[in-house]
């Protein structure tokens, strides 16, 4: 008991825990012009105060060459009827101006300022939201801490440095979320950027006692003490590394003591230290998924790379694409997704995002349980969604999409943008309901989605791919471009194989925006077929 008192109210570095949040790239660009008022205000500020300064200065020499003067002979100076005024005057309502110069407060402009864009400022949730962002990267695209720290990404524009101080920021994050894999990695960051000489507000005592217990908590018992004893050197009276210390030897003698008594077959049956690198959202193909996100494991053997073609596509004789046929481009097999190139002008992209900005919300999925949209940690983006009655290019998109898929859009859904940001996800999903969820779409009464049609507004410098971790597809963004795909075969069954994701990114800014199609208005232009996986 004395043990466990022990652990519990001595071991564990305190700690806030902050729900994770996301905040788009839009979003903060505009603090980007924000922070750039603030900092213009903040000179402005600086420049009154040096202002103000100045004119003290030039008071004290007057008032020093005065008082120089009028000690040496008092009485003689003062006998003079002009310096005797003067003085009266000096003291009585000079003094008494300086004084009001010296208490006027010039920070009454920025402090406004400051006040009213205070209002739009990140918050804790999103300060945690960007530091896991990070944490979710480094794993996927399987980046090294010290490469991070560096900024030595690909496509970067702005290299940008991680102190000290920012990595202990990072390793906290994932301490709140029992993370202690991350923890461990970055407070070691920390600890080595302090070793090599980086000044900082933090020091390696506050280091080592969560970077010792991260460890302890992935069953290093060996290393936990060594940096309990490292720690101690540095502090010897530091409370809580003392009771660990003891904590720590209590536990290897008697680990060592039931090792020496167990027999050979025995012997096994020891506790092993907590499996390291297992993520706290740990899914079961998270390692495809990741794979496909960096570009690896595609599954595309150069036989079925031959029956991919590029091909000029007329809508089935429409009349609008005869004389301009769209440009097809075969991603992939079975699935089949298409590729359209050149289907969204630049133009009508920046309409569609202007339309969007403004309503920019956390995105949702729906909840198989409740069949109603939520919020959820898989899906970390910023979405809206736009009408065709509200803007002529909304309704002009989507007539384009109906021309070119053959399907009714009268019973789609409405046109959502996303923004991704940096570490900006969407993990593996499917995009029509299961059997296990028949009231998914239920309120829109127009059956499942049979489809999907996916606009990509923008290039990314890296990341952000569409990958399909069942059959190994990767599709990355392309501005302009657009990729389609039926989510149900004919007989109206779900295609399994169109799992998918979008991956997060890691460099630049993704924009996109999507049409889900329903099965209501289909029945003649998708006939039903009698075989189940036609």
């Amino acid at each position: 008991m004395i043990w466990y008192i022990l652990i519990i109210g001595i071991l564990l570095p305190q700690s806030l825990a902050h729900p994770g949040f996301f905040t788009s790239i839009g979003q903060m660009t505009d603090l980007i012009h924000t922070e750039k008022d603030l900092v213009t205000s903040l000179k402005d500020y600086i420049k009154a105060e040096e202002d103000k300064l100045e004119q003290i200065k030039k008071w004290a020499e007057k008032l020093d060459r005065l008082t120089s003067t009028a000690t040496k002979d008092p009485e003689g100076f003062v006998g003079h009827p002009v310096n005797a005024f003067k003085l009266m005057k000096r003291l009585n309502t000079e003094w008494s101006e300086l004084e009001n110069l010296v208490l006027k407060d010039m920070s009454d402009g920025f402090i406004s300022n400051l006040t009213i864009q205070r209002q739009y400022f990140p918050n804790d949730e999103d300060q945690v939201g960007a530091a896991k962002a990070l944490l979710r990267l480094q794993d996927t695209y399987n980046l090294d801490t010290d490469t991070i720290s560096k900024g030595n990404l690909p496509g970067v524009k702005h290299k940008s440095f991680l102190t000290a101080e920012d990595c202990f920021e990072l390793g906290k994050v994932a301490y709140t979320e029992a993370d202690y894999y991350h923890t461990e990695l970055w407070m070691e960051q920390a600890l080595r950027q302090l070793d090599e000489g980086e000044i900082s507000t933090i020091d390696k005592v506050s280091v080592l006692d969560y970077l010792s217990y991260a460890v302890y908590q992935q069953g290093d018992l060996d290393k936990a003490l060594l940096l309990t004893k490292k720690l101690l050197e540095l502090d010897p009276e530091h409370q809580r590394a003392n009771g660990n210390l003891k904590y720590f030897e209590y536990i290897m003698a008697k680990e060592k003591d039931v090792n020496k008594s167990a027999s050979d077959d025995q012997s096994d049956q020891k506790t092993t230290p907590k499996k390291k690198g297992v993520a706290v959202d740990y899914l079961p193909e998270r390692q495809k998924y990741e794979m496909l996100c960096r570009g690896e494991g595609i599954k595309m053997t150069p036989r079925r790379q031959k029956k991919l073609f590029c091909r000029y596509h007329d809508g089935n004789r429409n009349p609008k694409f005869i004389l301009a046929p769209a440009k097809q481009e075969d991603e992939w097999d079975k699935p089949r997704i298409i590729r359209f190139h050149d289907i969204i002008s630049d133009a009508e992209i920046e309409i569609v995002k202007d339309l969007a900005k403004p309503r920019l919300s956390r995105a949702t999925v729906h909840d198989p349980e409740t069949g109603k949209l939520t919020t959820a940690q898989y899906r970390v983006s910023k979405s809206a969604w736009l009408s065709g009655y509200e803007n002529p290019v909304v309704s002009r998109i989507n007539m384009r999409i109906q021309d070119l898929t053959g399907l009714d859009v009268s019973t789609a859904e409405e046109l959502q943008v996303a923004n991704y940001g940096v570490g900006g996800q969407y993990e593996p999903h499917f995009d029509f309901a299961r059997k296990d969820e028949p009231d998914a779409f239920k309120e829109l009464g127009t059956g499942n989605r049979i489809a999907t049609w996916l606009f990509y507004m923008s290039d990314v410098s890296a990341g952000g791919a569409t990958v399909f971790p069942e059959v190994g597809a990767s599709v990355w963004p392309k501005k302009g471009t657009a990729v389609f795909w039926y989510n149900l075969f004919a007989s109206g069954e779900g295609d399994y194989s169109t799992r998918h994701a979008a991956c997060p990114v890691l460099v630049g800014n993704k924009w996109v925006s999507n049409k889900w199609l329903h099965e209501r208005g289909q029945e003649f232009r998708r006939p039903c077929t009698l075989s189940e996986l036609e």
